[in-house]
């Protein structure tokens, strides 16, 4: 992967663990914190060894909402009331990842992607604020942890968040309680839904730290106005002082659901297609291409 990415010019961020480990260990072990810090300390070597490129890492990707997702029926191990207990494990294996891949290359940047959401009270209950306040305060715990703000018996540290990563998508702004989303697009006009850059703003000011849009994308017909509704507003965080270094299309091929193979999200800059081999061919979205370059050319300045 090292050469491919060399040899197609490619900048990669190197994923450490996004949701898999291998089948002999107990993610709640201190052998996994252990195993994690020896892997992710030989990815750093192997980069060395074969690169003069300063690294980019990230180790844990979203620790907030794989807590969530692997404490319900969404993910393994479903380990159904354990949130608290899991995200602090998650915690301290970022810690002794980064401390394992400083070890080996002190060059190294350091990732740390979360989601980045905004909740409201619903329309019918603005007094009941008690329940999105919590949920959007949430996003902030595993940054907290690793910078030693919250829970400093992890061992965090501030100079263990280095580069912040926010996911967005649309339907990262919602009601609580209910869950019912909030809407961004043209005609919907919900006074409720927060601009993008002012959450930019919110985590640079928390932080001050530089920022990547590390995931973004919609699907269908709307591809094309959600990227042109994010560059629009990367371009404001930008021109108010907020250091966004850059933004990342998730996914370029399009990809199936987790439940059903058969169900294609048409989120990509490629749709696929079938070939008749059982093999796909990718088809460019035309108009989500004209937006990515009009992004480029807001943004490349």
């Amino acid at each position: 992967m090292l050469e491919a990415a060399r040899e197609e010019g490619v900048e990669v961020i190197w994923d450490l663990f996004h949701y898999g480990w291998p089948d002999d260990l107990d993610l709640f072990s201190t052998e996994f914190v252990r195993r994690f810090a020896r892997f992710s300390g030989e990815a750093a070597r192997i980069f060395r060894e074969n690169s003069d490129a300063i690294p980019l890492f990230s180790p844990m990707n979203e620790i907030s909402f794989f807590t969530w997702a692997a404490t319900r029926g969404l993910i393994y191990p479903y380990a159904h009331g354990r949130d608290n207990e899991l995200k602090r494990q998650l915690v301290r294996a970022q810690l002794a990842s980064v401390d394992a891949i400083r070890g080996a290359d002190a060059r190294a940047r350091i990732i740390s992607p979360e989601p980045l959401i905004h909740n409201v009270p619903p329309r019918d209950e603005p007094w009941n604020t008690g329940p999105a306040t919590a949920q959007r305060n949430s996003q902030f715990e595993a940054w907290d942890m690793i910078a030693g703000r919250a829970a400093p018996e992890l061992g965090g540290a501030e100079h263990y968040l280095d580069i912040i990563g926010v996911n967005f998508y649309a339907a990262n702004e919602w009601e609580m309680p209910g869950g019912r989303k909030l809407h961004w697009d043209a005609g919907s006009d919900d006074p409720r839904w927060m601009p993008l850059h002012h959450l930019l703003a919110e985590v640079y000011r928390r932080y001050l730290r530089p920022l990547l849009i590390a995931e973004t994308s919609h699907y269908g017909i709307g591809r094309a106005p959600w990227l042109d509704e994010v560059a629009g507003e990367a371009r404001k965080a930008i021109d108010e002082g907020t250091p966004l270094e850059g933004v990342c299309l998730y996914p370029i091929l399009d990809r199936f659901d987790w439940d059903d193979r058969e169900h294609w999200h048409n989120c990509g800059l490629w749709d696929m297609e079938k070939n008749g081999d059982g093999r796909y061919r990718r088809i460019l979205n035309a108009t989500y291409a004209e937006a990515l370059r009009r992004a480029q050319g807001l943004l490349g300045a």
